[in-house]
């Protein structure tokens, strides 16, 4: 497979990681304002240390390079969220007029999205099979089903004597 200079092993392996690192760190220290004001050497050169530091060792950086994965991952499914719900919504996040419905809106959403990156990824089988055809399932859901009929129930009962 080709491979260009944006994918070699030098930028993968140490540049890139060394450069995130670099960055979170030298605006953490940034914010935080934790050797005073105005000290842009002080946090850079600290910042440069601590990037140095965390590419010389091998576990944290491959810990790093995994969760970024994961990262990438979970903020495209949020931006697909978003987008889904101003489409939905017709706009800004804001809980206006129809509260309930926008709620409902909004989880059905999400859902559809978990879901979705379930069927993507290949665990949705998994995930079937452990939740519905485990030993504990039958038990489980008789709970869950328990337990959320009180919840509705109490929920109407504050309802009716809120009014």
């Amino acid at each position: 497979m080709a491979e260009n200079i944006l994918q070699h092993e030098v930028l993968t392996g140490f540049l890139y990681p060394f450069l995130l690192v670099f960055f979170i760190v030298f605006a953490v220290l940034e914010k935080t304002k934790i050797f005073g004001e105005d000290k842009k050497q002080i946090n850079a050169l600290t910042a440069f240390v601590i990037g140095l530091i965390f590419v010389a060792a091998i576990e944290p950086k491959i810990i790093v390079e995994n969760l970024i994965l994961f990262l990438i991952v979970a903020i495209v499914a949020m931006f697909v969220v978003l987008i889904l719900w101003s489409f939905a919504t017709g706009g800004g996040i804001s809980m206006g007029d129809s509260k309930g419905l926008k709620w409902a809106i909004g989880i059905v959403i999400i859902l559809a999205v978990v879901v979705a990156l379930f069927l993507i990824t290949g665990v949705w089988d998994t995930v079937i099979d452990t939740v519905f055809k485990s030993d504990w399932s039958s038990d489980f859901w008789t709970n869950v089903i328990f337990i959320v009929v009180i919840a509705a129930a109490l929920a109407l009962a504050i309802g009716k004597a809120k009014k």
